[in-house]
């Protein structure tokens, strides 16, 4: 027997009915991470643009806008417009710090849709009278429950529409009224409208998460003799250099008790001698743990007064969190079941096999009492935040549960949304973005272990023109106290500089371990390892700040130029350009109206002079083929008149082995040469 079309129109699905007479569809919507799983990432001033594939079915016009709320207030709507093949496109500012939310809501403007055909047909010389009357019909559904005012303005201007005392032509003109078009627009009929299946989000942090210098040091070594303990006020008689070098974070390794038991001596030997101060991330003693100060650091008001001196010198200070205790931590006493145990009955000491950390003990993830252990955890990092503390490194976030880090993080924030945490995760490329994703602010990354031309642009490429710029911000470090990179033990004094300036231009943040980076510290404990000989994670150290050949002075100037330069302040408008030789580089950065254009020109082998031709993208400049251009060497002062995309460099690593130009004006004119000269 036949099924009739009753039974049959029963049997469609709800979700079929849903979007029966729903036309449009939303796809392709960017910035979306894996799916709208988790937010984007911008700072404040910085913009955030939204694309979508909007179409449908049929020639009817389509209209969209973007919905968008921050932290929870009311939606407001901005048009988007379309741009070629169904993309659709517009933006909205970051004008809060906290979270945004946004949509697209998209639907067939019958409307637009009848204004346009109407235009068409009164071109055409084609009878419209019955395509007004259907107007105004259309209109007037469309309009039911708008204000009176507003109805009865529609009202009177649909009289004139329909007017038969009135020619066709004045009818279509009155038609076609563009005020009357906004006005419509407003009451737009969104009866069958298309949305995203849930609101996608952004995160908004403060600019320090976009562009900053990170100097790291340890307070315990800013004693005079590298025998007496440093303290807090040490560190704070340093702030007037560290200020004048121009880095905006100043990070201090953990500065709590250091435990007894299992203490590591020097270069990392299993037993400490008398005197030995131990590695601070060994944390927790007799003294106290995670809440707690290191008492020959100084106390809480100690802190508190090198946290506000660097504060008034425009500085944050940020302390590292590590999420680890050592055997003589209050936690191993009073909560036992946050450990993991072994068959002997003894807690697991940290492992990454051969090597062992005998003095540290990682906490259990999986432990039943989890759930005491976040809410403790997170307890410690709310504990520094009331000390002021609102930047963090956190150290291997890739060996704690992912979904605590979730929770954390995004707790934190919607209460502090100032926060920023930066994760020390030199792990595979999948967990590293999963954090970032997480809520990370910033990252570590595989820098200090690109060194090639290719490897170099790869990895800046990936991270800056990929869906991975929308929530990884990659924060490039030369040198840490764990990490002494090859090129900089082989390279010498040169090698340093092109790390220097290659970290602080090509990211937009960056940071150096700093009196060993100044100094260009370069001897290994042994070969072919990347730990330093005699490494201040275990010792005391006395560090000549002003020994000849220090790059302080250059460390200052490079940092003033960032400053100075908006284009080296974003990673966003990086972009690499072809020079004839594999160990020359040369890259820019830009502002979107170009008014600061940066060319970095850099050697890349510290040993040998390099010479090498240029052929620059001139249209990413902004630049004609016959144009003559100046760029002025910001780390020199010298001044060269360059033509075209082809120009000669040069660089001897003896004299300097990079060059940081700005592009200051184009020359057409025999004038233009004149006001050079």
């Amino acid at each position: 027997m036949p099924t009739s079309s009753a039974s049959s129109s029963a049997r469609l699905s709800e979700d079929v009915a849903r979007r029966a007479r729903r036309r449009v569809l939303i796809e392709n919507v960017t910035p979306r991470i894996d799916g709208g799983r988790y937010p984007a990432k911008r700072t404040l001033g910085e913009t955030v643009v939204v694309s979508a594939d909007i179409f449908a079915d049929g020639h009817d016009l389509i209209t969209a806008v973007l919905r968008v709320r921050a932290n929870g207030e009311a939606w407001r709507e901005i048009p988007m417009a379309p741009l070629v093949n169904d993309r659709w496109e517009t933006s909205f500012p970051i004008e809060v710090l906290g979270r945004y939310a946004f949509t697209i809501e998209a639907w067939i403007d019958h409307v637009r849709s009848w204004r346009r055909d109407l235009e068409k047909k009164a071109a055409a010389g084609q009878d419209v009278a019955i395509d007004l009357a259907t107007g105004a019909q259309l209109i007037r559904a469309q309009l039911k429950g708008a204000p009176a005012a507003e109805l009865a303005m529609v009202e009177t201007w649909l009289l004139t529409v329909t007017d038969p005392k009135a020619t066709q032509a004045e009818r279509v003109t009155r038609a076609l009224d563009p005020a009357m078009a906004m006005l419509l627009q407003r009451f737009s009929n969104r009866g069958h409208a298309t949305t995203l299946p849930r609101p996608l989000e952004v995160v908004a942090d403060p600019e320090l998460a976009r562009f900053g210098a990170w100097y790291e040091c340890f307070p315990r070594s800013c004693g005079s003799d590298g025998k007496r303990h440093g303290t807090f006020a040490d560190l704070e008689a340093q702030l007037p250099r560290i200020e004048a070098m121009g880095f905006d974070v100043l990070y201090l390794p953990p500065i709590h008790p250091v435990g007894e038991s299992f203490r590591k001596g020097r270069n990392n030997q299993p037993r400490a001698e008398p005197g030995d101060p131990g590695s601070p991330w060994a944390i927790g003693g007799a003294a106290g743990g995670h809440m707690s100060i290191h008492p020959e650091l100084g106390t809480r008001e100690d802190f508190a007064r090198l946290v506000a001196s660097a504060g008034e010198r425009g500085m944050k200070i940020a302390l590292d969190i590590a999420f680890q205790c050592s055997p003589d931590h209050p936690y191993v006493r009073e909560h036992p079941e946050w450990f993991k145990r072994r068959a002997d009955g003894t807690i697991q000491y940290a492992e990454n096999p051969p090597k062992k950390y005998q003095d540290i003990y990682p906490f259990d993830f999986e432990t039943d009492a989890w759930e005491s252990l976040w809410h403790e955890l997170r307890r410690v990092l709310l504990f520094w935040i009331g000390e002021g503390v609102t930047v963090f490194r956190v150290d291997n976030p890739h060996t704690k549960a992912f979904p605590f880090w979730e929770w954390v993080i995004n707790d934190i924030k919607a209460h502090h949304p100032e926060v920023i945490f930066l994760s020390e995760a030199f792990t595979r490329p999948k967990v590293m973005y999963n954090l970032a994703k997480l809520g990370f602010t910033q990252s570590y990354n595989y820098f200090p272990w690109r060194n090639t031309k290719a490897e170099l642009e790869q990895f800046m490429t990936e991270n800056t023109r990929t869906v991975v710029k929308e929530f990884f911000r990659p924060n490039l470090w030369p040198n840490t106290p764990d990490i002494l990179p090859q090129f900089l033990q082989y390279g010498g004094r040169p090698a340093f500089i092109i790390r220097l300036v290659l970290a602080a231009t090509l990211g937009a943040s960056y940071g150096i371990y700093g009196p060993a980076f100044e100094l260009c510290v370069s001897e290994p404990r042994a070969a072919g390892e990347e730990e330093y000989l005699d490494s201040e994670k275990y010792e005391l150290k006395s560090w000549r700040l002003d020994a000849p050949g220090s790059l302080e002075p250059l460390v200052s100037r490079i940092n003033r130029i960032r400053r100075e330069n908006a284009a080296l302040q974003t990673n966003e408008l990086l972009a690499f350009h072809h020079v004839d030789h594999e160990q020359l580089m040369v890259y820019s950065k830009r502002t979107p109206d170009r008014d600061n254009i940066i060319i970095v020109a850099i050697n890349l082998d510290p040993h040998h002079p390099h010479r090498g031709e240029t052929e620059l993208d001139l249209a990413e400049l902004g630049i004609e083929k016959r144009d003559t251009f100046q760029v002025h060497d910001l780390l020199t002062g010298s001044r060269y008149l360059w033509s075209g995309a082809r120009n000669v460099i040069e660089f001897d690593p003896a004299l300097s082995p990079a060059a940081i130009f700005r592009v200051r004006r184009r020359v057409r004119t025999e004038e233009d040469f004149d006001y050079f000269m």
